[in-house]
């Protein structure tokens, strides 16, 4: 049995798997344990619930790896997650986990985004700063920005809240705080959008595909007085 809870990151999931993987919405906490209880041998874990609701809890993340379970995380709450358990056999997979992992980007936040629900299609309504950095790095090395047009975009963006961070917002804060044209980068950027976390959740999507069971650690894991509880 494999499972990939994904929303946002990749809304049409279903076109990247077979039958042989179940898609389930973004995990929150206990999720993860529930699937390796209902035998799940392969997990993927793109979104993730966690403004309103426990989010993805480490312990689960172990245990399921204690029980030989693969366990694999990218583009969102996966990356984050990933990045925190590799050392313990999670595997990360694509760009955003990368840059988590080597601390390129440190800010849980860079990866969120509001979203609609799940019956309507979780549409995503914000931007991700994880986004907007790949664009502006993109339009840089294809010399369309120079690295500190790139640099201010990117800088622009960060100072608007994960919720507020529509492009109408982007392109009026560049107006308002950049140097003269940043308002006119802004929408190149949009123009020329690079979708990393869609990227990474489709390798995510291939890894899940093609993985089979992984092995048991030789580390064991610790029942601890909250696990039990």
């Amino acid at each position: 049995m494999k499972v990939v809870f994904v929303g946002p990151s990749l809304p049409d999931a279903t076109e990247y798997t077979g039958p042989s993987v179940e898609i389930r919405p973004p995990a929150v906490q206990s999720d993860i344990l529930n699937a390796v209880r209902e035998g799940a041998t392969v997990i993927g874990l793109i979104d993730g619930g966690f403004e309103y609701t426990a989010p993805v809890w480490h312990k689960e993340i172990l245990y399921a790896l204690s029980k030989g379970v693969v366990v694999a995380g990218a583009a969102s709450m996966g990356a984050l997650r990933a990045a925190e358990c590799q050392s313990f056999g999670m595997v990360g997979v694509g760009r955003i986990f990368d840059d988590y992992a080597s601390g390129a980007v440190v800010d849980d936040a860079a990866v969120a985004l509001l979203h609609a629900p799940k019956e309507l299609g979780f549409r995503a309504m914000t931007v991700p700063i994880v986004n907007i950095r790949a664009t502006v790095e993109r339009l840089r090395d294809q010399q369309i920005f120079s690295a500190e047009e790139a640099q201010e975009i990117e800088e622009i963006a960060a100072t608007l809240f994960f919720k507020r961070r529509t492009w109408s917002a982007f392109y009026s804060q560049c107006a308002k705080f950049g140097r003269n044209g940043a308002e006119a980068r802004s929408r190149i950027c949009h123009d020329h959008y690079v979708d990393q976390k869609r990227l990474d959740a489709i390798r995510l999507m291939r890894l899940v595909a093609n993985t089979d069971r992984g092995v048991v650690p030789a580390w064991i894991f610790q029942k601890t007085s909250l696990w039990r509880n």
